[in-house]
């Protein structure tokens, strides 16, 4: 039986010392989308393999296909066939990883970017500039055959920015 997301998303909000979502939290925008959530499921969950992309590697600049500036460890290439852009996409493994501010990753990352070689259900993350903004994925040794992206939501424009 499938885990449901919520409970997913309520355990990463704990891990994550944030408050759950409906639970008062007055200035938490994840709090907010997260209580939009009712009837998702890991059933609507994709398994993607991923990919790692950062600045100065060939061809990447720093906009996405939307025109909007890159965000390291929030922006996902997608293949907009399989996750369209501009969806907001969970992806539990990556909760917990440091961001580049030193805080803690939510999860959430913004579907705002595509590459020719995203096809089907790949899907690529940004990590910042350089090689070495690869760190806290080689740290954790996520296993990026098989990651866990749900849409949980779109934006309009650009994406938010930590």
């Amino acid at each position: 039986m499938p885990r449901p997301l919520r409970l997913v998303l309520a355990g990463a909000l704990a891990a994550l010392a944030l408050p759950a979502p409906g639970w008062g939290a007055a200035d938490d925008p994840i709090g907010d989308l997260l209580a939009g959530l009712t009837e998702f499921t890991t059933d609507s969950a994709i398994k993607a393999k991923a990919t790692l992309y950062h600045a100065g590697a060939r061809g990447v600049g720093s906009r996405d296909s939307l025109g909007c500036t890159v965000s390291p460890m929030r922006t996902l290439a997608v293949d907009p066939s399989v996750i369209p852009r501009r969806s907001i996409v969970f992806i539990e493994e990556t909760v917990g990883m440091e961001l580049p501010d030193g805080r803690s990753h939510d999860g959430l990352w913004y579907a705002s970017d595509i590459g020719g070689a995203i096809k089907g259900q790949k899907i690529d993350l940004f990590t910042g500039d350089g090689r070495a903004s690869m760190g806290p994925f080689l740290q954790r040794k996520l296993n990026l055959a098989t990651l866990t992206a749900v849409k949980v939501g779109t934006f309009t424009g650009c994406p938010p920015r930590d």
